[in-house]
This record gives C-alpha cells, sequence and structure tokens, in this order.
C-alpha cells in the first residue's frame, strides 16, 4: 500500500546553541510574511462573499463584472444582468459550491444581446426540442410571452420535464421558463420502495456525503431532513430525490452545516465498493439520464475501473453515461467503448444545417463565425471563440445533433491563459471527454508564492476537499499537491483547484485513501 508522504518540518528537533537559535530566530523573521499570509480568512459574511466573487470571476460562461453579491448569515444574494438564463442559473449553482453558503437568492435580471420576437423564440423553442435526441419524442406545447416561454403536455419523469426545461433555456432570447409540464408516471410506487430507493441513490452519490441526511415519505411526497456540507449538495440531494412515483420534494428540513460534519461518518461515504454493486448502481443511474435511458449500455467494473459498452445513436448519449459513472461512488476510472449509430442516415450537408440553427439560437456561441464541415458524420469546427467554456459549448451543440457520429473541435480559443476547471455541481459534462482537452502550456503570470496562495484559498473555499490534509508546493507555476484525499473525485477537484489559482502544470501525488470494509 503506498504511504502518504511524512509532513514536511522547517527544523530538526534537537538541541541547537545560541548561533542555532540565533538563526532560528532569522528564518522565521524570513518565514513570517508567509505565515501570516497562509492564515486563512474565517467563514464570516464577508470571507463568504469575497470567495463566491472569486469563484464568479474564475468562471468563463458567466460575467463576474455585472453582478452584485452580498451575504447575510450565510444567504447569499445575488443582483445584476446577465445575457441568458442558462448564466443566471449557473452563477447560483457557483455560488452553492463556496464553504459556508446556507442558501442562495437569485435575483438576477436576464437582458438578452438583442430583441427577439415572442414568435421567433417559440419557433426556436419548438426546433430545439425537436431537434434534442432525448426530448424530440415529446409532446409538448410551447407558448412565449415577453420572452417567458410556458411549456405544457406529458412526460414520464421528472429527469424529462427538466430536460425539457433546460432545452428551451438555452434559446437565445428566453428571460424565464414556466415549467408546466405534468409528470405522468406509468405505475404507481409504495412509499417504502420510493424511500428505499431514494436513500440508495443518495449513498451511491459520489459528491454527496449521505450519512446525515433522513428521508421520509408519505403519500409519494417526500421529506429530506439532517445535515449535508454545502449547498450545492443540497441541491443535488434534492435532484436524487426525483424517483419513479415522487410527486413533491422537500428540502427545507436540510440543513448546511460543513463545521459540524462528523468525521467517522465521512470516512465512511468513501468506503472502496465491491465491483457488483458498483455496477448495478451504474445501471440504475442510466436508467434515470433520459438522455442515456433509450439504449443498452453495458457497464462492466474491475477494481473500480469501469469500461462502458453498447450503442447509442447521438454523441451526447455516448458523453452523458460517462459523465453519470463518474458522478457514482467507487468509480476510479471511466473508459468510454460506447459506440456512436445514427438511427436514421442522412446527408452531410442536412447534418450541417441542423448543427447551423443550433449554433445561431445558442445564447453563447451565435456570435462568432464557425465554419463547420461534416464527412460521412465526422464534423469539424473551425474558427475563434473567446474562451474554452464556448469551445466546449459549441461542441456540445454539435454532439447533440442526430447524425453526428464524432466531432473534431479546431477551434482556436483568444484567451488561452484561461484553463478550463469541472466543478460538477455547476458542469453536466466533464472536460475529460473532449479529444482535444489538456492545459495549455504557458508561462506563470504570478510569482510562485502568489500562486501557492490562490491555490490555498481555493482549497479553503472548496466543498470538495479538507485543505488541511493536502500541500501545495510551487516551482515556477509548477504545482506539487502531497497529502490525501478521501476519494477520487476529491484527487480530481484538488488537480482543479491547482489550475483555478494559476498553476499552469500540475503533479498531482496526492494519495486517495479508501476505508476497507469490516468484515
Amino acid at each position: 500500500m503506498i504511504q502518504p508522504q511524512a509532513t514536511r518540518q522547517f527544523w530538526k528537533n534537537g538541541s541547537q546553541g545560541k548561533a542555532g537559535r540565533v538563526l532560528t530566530m532569522i528564518a522565521f523573521c524570513l518565514l513570517l510574511p508567509f505565515i501570516v499570509g497562509a492564515v486563512r480568512t474565517p467563514v464570516t459574511d464577508t470571507g463568504i462573499s469575497d470567495a463566491v466573487e472569486d469563484e464568479l470571476k474564475n468562471d468563463m460562461a458567466v460575467p463576474a463584472h455585472r453582478i452584485d453579491v452580498t451575504v447575510e448569515n450565510g444567504v447569499v444574494t445575488l443582483e445584476g444582468f446577465v445575457n441568458n438564463i442558462l448564466a443566471k442559473e449557473r452563477v447560483s449553482r457557483i455560488a452553492g459550491t463556496v464553504k459556508g453558503v446556507r442558501s442562495v437568492v437569485n435575483t438576477i435580471e436576464v437582458s438578452p444581446s438583442r430583441f427577439r420576437r415572442d414568435y421567433e423564440i417559440r419557433a426556436d423553442v419548438k426546433d430545439a426540442l425537436l431537434l434534442d435526441p432525448a426530448a424530440d419524442s415529446f409532446e409538448i406545447d410551447v407558448a412565449v410571452k415577453r420572452g417567458i416561454v410556458s411549456l405544457s403536455g406529458d412526460v414520464e419523469s421528472q429527469q424529462e420535464k427538466t430536460l425539457c426545461a433546460t432545452v428551451a433555456k438555452g434559446v437565445n432570447g428566453v428571460v424565464g421558463v414556466n415549467n408546466r409540464i405534468s409528470v405522468d408516471y406509468p405505475i404507481e410506487r409504495k412509499d417504502s420502495e420510493m424511500q428505499a430507493e431514494i436513500e440508495k441513490g443518495l449513498e451511491w452519490n459520489a459528491y454527496l456525503d449521505a450519512g446525515l441526511i433522513d428521508v421520509a415519505v408519505q403519500d409519494a411526497e417526500v421529506s429530506l431532513s439532517g445535515v449535508v456540507g454545502s449547498y450545492a449538495e443540497k441541491r443535488m440531494a434534492r435532484k436524487d430525490a426525483w424517483v419513479h412515483g415522487v410527486e413533491a420534494v422537500q428540502i427545507d428540513g436540510l440543513k448546511v452545516e460543513r463545521w459540524k460534519r462528523d468525521p467517522e461518518l465521512v470516512r465512511h461515504r468513501f468506503i472502496r465498493k465491491d465491483d457488483a454493486d458498483v455496477e448495478a448502481a451504474l445501471r440504475d443511474a442510466f436508467l434515470y439520464d433520459p438522455r442515456v435511458a433509450a439504449f443498452e449500455i453495458d457497464p462492466q467494473v474491475s477494481d473500480g475501473v469501469v469500461t462502458l459498452r453498447g450503442t447509442v445513436d447521438n454523441v451526447r448519449a455516448r458523453r452523458a453515461a460517462a459523465a453519470d459513472a463518474r458522478c457514482t461512488t467507487g468509480v476510479r476510472l471511466v473508459k468510454n467503448r460506447i459506440d456512436v449509430k445514427p438511427p436514421e442516415q442522412l446527408s452531410d450537408a442536412a447534418v450541417e444545417k441542423k448543427i447551423r440553427s443550433a449554433f445561431v439560437r445558442d445564447p453563447y456561441v451565435e456570435r462568432y463565425e464557425i465554419a463547420i464541415d461534416v464527412d460521412q458524420g465526422v464534423t469539424r469546427l473551425d474558427g475563434f471563440v473567446n474562451n474554452y467554456y464556448e469551445k466546449t459549448r459549441a461542441e456540445n451543440l454539435a454532439s447533440e445533433i442526430s447524425g453526428v457520429i464524432a466531432v473534431e473541435n479546431a477551434l482556436k480559443v483568444d484567451k488561452q491563459y484561461d484553463p478550463l476547471v469541472y466543478n460538477p455541481y455547476v458542469d453536466m459534462t466533464s472536460p475529460y471527454d473532449y479529444s482535444w482537452y489538456r492545459y495549455a502550456s504557458f508561462y506563470p503570470t504570478r510569482s510562485d508564492a502568489e500562486i501557492k496562495a490562490e491555490i490555498e484559498d481555493e482549497l479553503y473555499w472548496s466543498p470538495f476537499v479538507d485543505d488541511a490534509l493536502v500541500d501545495v508546493i510551487v516551482d515556477d507555476g509548477v504545482v506539487t499537491l502531497d497529502g490525501t484525499v478521501a476519494s477520487d473525485a476529491q484527487y480530481e477537484a484538488a488537480e482543479s483547484n491547482a489550475y483555478e489559482g494559476g498553476a499552469v502544470y500540475v503533479d498531482n501525488d496526492l494519495v486517495v485513501v479508501h476505508k476497507t470494509k469490516a468484515h
């Protein structure tokens, strides 16, 4: 078993003479500025506000300069303007990942960058639903008044209802969505059956500490109570509670008390799971994801390494399956061998036209001149975008189009110095699923001491990592992470924090220490 490295010591134990004591005092004086600089800001309202503002500045998909943040008793209030509803909701999710945030009140106004008439928005929403590979079969009615979209119709799960709203929010000009879609479950279920499934789902979520969450179900209404470690976890727990048959979910009883989490329960959370149990959990997760539920995906698990096999009809479904696997406790690595075979053979010109339409109605990439070339379903994207988020956004849009079997993303990024980092509470897909993804190598723009301080601050405010167990070393912008983490998800989160803090390259030597099962 690999042992974590020993804690470094500035001085060896033992007697030192007068000269030694003098040298010690000199060394202490020289190190004092760094020691003082390492003191972490207390979790006060001011500290939380500063941390939320920093997280917004680090995110490429939101205009941080147009957003005001105030905090009172851990409740974050967001004000300002954004040009699309996806950005508004993203700001809420980002704020919820900061340590100490108990709730988020979002009063941000959506002011589209260009005026669009209601009939134009309605036509685009209907087209977007029709072209979405998971929502195309739903009978959804769309009405629009002053940019606010109202959706109605029937679907068979809460996840399908949420997906339809997400599709509508991705249309340029939409300022709000009233989701009046009804969920018509094909069968009725007992409260006890739903409760057991919810408890199991919470346990298998790699980003939740389910040990302190209590679940009660009465007349198909779910009540969650107990303690979670962050507001982001609270939202995620609510999402997991919407299993088949549930009519409502109440989360008022869930309290955000990061500093009161029981260490024993947290450690228990990351017990190494049996491969057979992981495989069963993956199959359950696929059933609840409307992006992949229609396909036969075979997960094979060996010592926490998941190999996905099967056939889907669009690239997004392939990526979604990998994302679901990464969110499952016990998964260390995902190898995606799922094949993409479109249900019908469309001409390259028809596929290109659909991709172009998706780009034109999108609030993020519609302003760019992106060249699209389709050859037997393989789609190449060329041109320039502002940042890596927009590059991934363009690829995701192309991946949703029926007839696309692969995407070669050759888009060039103007701001290459801003790395693409992954936050599972905020992002739906992982950057590791993109063939082009790698952190760009460039010269550091700040001193090593500044980078170290920024990274330590990122770790301190993170809801994922125990910063006290991670040692940060910086040498000419190259960062080495030493210490221990409790899961593979925390390992990746710490690395993302390092890049977010300004690292040009990260040598991640963190050791994942799992607790073994007691026999």
